[in-house]
């Protein structure tokens, strides 16, 4: 027997970067003990249908589970909440007390429903956020053709729960603070495309408003909203899609380094506040924050599908070869489907300082643009022109990795 295959490795968070994980650590060979665990009650499912076929379908729909590998043999947690964990002794503490011992861990807790904004009151009964498969089927029970729905923040996650309420015949209005949809994210041009594929669609799209009041009637039930214009919406339901925020709470008091989700070297390897490395402790998904190639190294924590599976091998990796650790080099990419339209991405478009259109055909369903960041490419977003990627994700590969750079050695 190796020293690898005495170790004890422990992944909290049983969902897509830390299945992946699991699944490379056993097919590179790891034959030690691996315990997953997970506060939810569910086996891993995938997470970009919940706001799409979940949504739109009777059942559960086809391919929403994650497969699990042949072979893993991993010792589950499910419904088991890690609230603690102490670096010193090597230990994660679960919601009932008891300890897990690890000797290398990862950090796969992924990301939480930004709750309310300040100033707004605690929302009644009927508003609710998307994040999980249970709030997926609770929304999914209250989009019944005829009611009235309002979503509050029109990024992706919103402009997909208000596309799949309309194709179910609610009536809608998308609520958005900012000029356009996705503007922080995609940029001004390409959020007015989405703006008018929304209206299209017969959504009653409000920009450059926020949601002030909720009212409800006696019995607590949501009735009504106020917008910072001074109107008011007669609501039966509401959903807060006002993005993520790390889930890192069960964090407090470890000495890692949280701020905006756990600090990460580009080997995945989780530091301290003051940069040196946490023995034994990497992180993945949406968790962790990263320094990023395209961002001339700024740490960034992004909540895409590929980048939680690119992560979770790196993270494999350096578990498995912690003195010989692979930098994490991947290029992220996303995609939404919009009453027809398919969008994706490759790269870090929110980072760009310019953005630059090659195509723009509303009519045609055909956008083409690329972001670049002092005059480098570093991303692109096409609809209706998927072909189009390849170049541009070619590109983006082909560009220089960050200079060898580490934290100070761990005290």
């Amino acid at each position: 027997m190796t020293d690898n295959d005495r170790r004890k490795l422990v992944i909290v968070g049983a969902s897509l970067a830390g299945l992946r994980a699991a699944e490379v650590l056993r097919a590179e060979g790891f034959a030690g003990s691996l315990t997953i665990v997970g506060d939810e009650p569910h086996l891993p499912y995938d997470r970009p249908p919940l706001s799409k076929q979940v949504l739109t379908s009777e059942g559960r729909p086809a391919g929403t589970e994650l497969p699990l590998p042949e072979g893993l043999e991993a010792r589950w947690q499910l419904g088991r909440a890690a609230v603690g964990l102490n670096p010193e002794t090597r230990t994660v503490t679960l919601a009932d007390g008891a300890l897990i011992a690890y000797d290398g861990l990862l950090i796969a807790t992924g990301s939480a429903a930004r709750g309310r904004p300040a100033g707004l009151p605690a929302p009644p009964r009927g508003v609710m956020t998307l994040r999980g498969w249970d709030d997926a089927l609770a929304l999914r029970a209250a989009l019944v053709p005829g009611r009235r729905l309002v979503v509050i923040g029109a990024g992706f996650l919103g402009g997909e729960i208000a596309a799949a309420a309309r194709a179910r015949g609610l009536d809608v209005t998308l609520v958005e603070a900012a000029a356009q949809p996705l503007e922080r994210a995609i940029g001004a041009t390409a959020g007015a495309y989405i703006a008018a594929l929304h209206r299209e669609a017969g959504i009653d799209l409000r920009t450059g408003t926020t949601v002030t009041d909720f009212h409800a009637a006696a019995d607590g039930r949501l009735t009504g909203v106020r917008l910072s214009d001074g109107s008011g919406l007669p609501v039966d339901t509401a959903v807060l899609a006002l993005g993520a925020v790390p889930s890192t709470g069960w964090l407090a008091g470890s000495g890692l380094a949280l701020d905006g989700g756990v600090h990460c070297d580009r080997y995945l390897r989780a530091l301290r506040a003051d940069g040196s490395v946490v023995p034994g402790v990497v992180a993945a998904g949406d968790v962790a924050r990263v320094p990023h190639r395209l961002a001339d190294g700024e740490r960034l924590a992004l909540g895409h599908w590929t980048n939680a599976v690119e992560q979770g091998t790196t993270a494999a990796h350096t578990l498995l070869a912690p003195d010989a650790p692979e930098p994490f080099a991947g290029v992220p990419s996303f995609w939404s489907d919009l009453h027809g339209a398919r969008i994706r991405s490759v790269g870090l478009p929110a980072a760009a300082d310019e953005a630059r259109v090659v195509e723009h055909d509303l009519a045609g369903r055909r956008l083409e643009m690329s972001y670049h960041r002092a005059g480098r490419l570093i991303g692109a977003l096409t609809i209706g022109r998927t072909g189009r990627l390849a170049a541009y994700r070619n590109a983006l590969h082909e560009q220089a990795p960050l200079p060898e750079a580490g934290p100070r050695a761990a005290a």
